[in-house]
């Protein structure tokens, strides 16, 4: 199917109208909304909300009717909207745009709160409870529970998975604090999940993550117990020689990537054969760090058949240059969309937006989506009819 997209909250749509908000996007040259189905918590500025500007969305909730005898231990929490109205219904009912549907998997604060035995567990045994695990069974149930019932529900064309991997250390969690300066190597360290059932995953593969586990533990307690800070290049090259010499490291990263493709996997083969899966692979700029989350970007093109990267670059050169890494990580396998900020901090100005389209349509690109109406100011909304233009236009 063709997918000019425009990713879009349930709240915001509902606040404006599906019919006034399909018939504007329609007319920018867009076919298709994404609507986020499962979200997190924020606090969002909205330039054109009628109802205030600034919006807190419940946390870890899902904006669809949900069945739970299609889920596991962990189900889905109901956003309060749904008591109102299901927006996914009526865009679903309306003929003017083809809609996709969004999901965020395993980024959940309420069921990693929950279910501590499916969250994500530091060397130290500490919990994060905003991250579930990928290698816990109870997580992976819940995962592909959403995905498959959104799309048994509705007649849904689509959807985009993000989240599937492993979070980062680092990832904006409420009042996220430290008196001690950050850098890739300690975030990395610590973004390590060491919870049973990875170490169980981890040994049946031949990794010793017992091992491993106790000497994270040890290089994180020993440099927080010095004076000592990594400048941040410094950090870098320590951390990229620790994933290349450390050979137990090495392995138990590689084998992370197996947990998510076989997730990926899963839930392609869950849903509805003709719904199209894409996944959003990372968090990371640029999308070549994605690896550490356990995306690998061909794997997991086999695996769901798109990749839907996020071109957040600031700069059609930018843009140009993971657009470039990012094909050749494919290696030919899968489909590739992409996604784009026409806005702060990405692409700030018209011209450089429609610069970056060009760069995305000369380098291969047919599908993409534009993050995302509710944060964005009308005039740049507007900008997508030349973005689209650019994108389509003759090399």
């Amino acid at each position: 199917m063709s997918y000019k997209a425009i990713y879009a909250y349930a709240w915001d749509l509902a606040e404006a109208g599906i019919a006034a908000t399909t018939g504007h996007f329609k007319s920018l040259g867009l076919d298709t909304i994404s609507l986020a189905g499962s979200y997190h918590a924020g606090k969002f500025l909205r330039p054109h909300g009628m109802k205030g500007k600034v919006f807190f969305p419940e946390d870890g909730t899902i904006y669809f009717r949900a069945d739970p005898r299609r889920y596991g231990t962990i189900k889905p929490i109901a956003n309060a909207l749904l008591q109102e109205e299901d927006v996914l219904r009526e865009l679903a009912e309306q003929s003017a745009m083809k809609v996709n549907v969004w999901l965020v998997l395993l980024h959940n604060t309420p069921l990693g709160m929950a279910h501590p035995d499916a969250a994500v567990a530091n060397a130290f045994g500490d919990r994060y409870f905003y991250s579930l695990c990928p290698s816990a069974p109870e997580a992976r149930a819940y995962a592909i529970g959403l995905a498959r019932d959104v799309t048994e529900t509705y007649p849904v064309g689509g959807v985009s998975l993000e989240t599937p991997g492993f979070l980062p250390y680092a990832h904006g969690y409420h009042h996220e604090f430290a008196l001690n300066r950050p850098n890739r190597w300690l975030d990395s360290q610590l973004g390590l999940c060491f919870c049973r059932h990875c170490l169980r995953g981890a040994k049946a593969a031949g990794v010793d993550a017992e091992r491993l586990k106790r000497r994270v533990a040890d290089d994180i307690g020993a440099y927080l117990g010095d004076d000592i800070d990594f400048p941040a290049d410094m950090a870098e090259a320590f951390w990229l020689a620790d994933a290349r010499a450390d050979g137990e490291l090495r392995a138990f990263l590689d084998w992370r990537c197996t947990v998510v493709t076989s997730l990926v996997q899963e839930i392609r083969a869950a849903v509805r054969k003709d719904v199209v899966v894409a996944v959003i692979p990372s968090v990371a700029r640029p999308t070549g760090g994605c690896w550490y989350e356990g995306s690998d970007l061909a794997a997991l093109a086999e695996a769901a058949g798109v990749v839907e990267a996020c071109f957040y670059e600031p700069g059609a050169a930018r843009v140009k240059a993971d657009l470039f890494d990012v094909r050749r990580r494919l290696c030919g396998k899968g489909k590739l969309r992409g996604i784009v900020r026409p806005a702060y901090p990405d692409l700030e100005t018209k011209t450089e937006f429609v610069a970056a389209m060009r760069a995305l349509g000369e380098g291969g690109i047919e599908e993409v989506a534009f993050y995302n109406w509710g944060h964005l100011r009308s005039a740049h909304v507007e900008w997508i009819a030349a973005g689209l233009e650019a994108l389509q236009a003759p090399g």
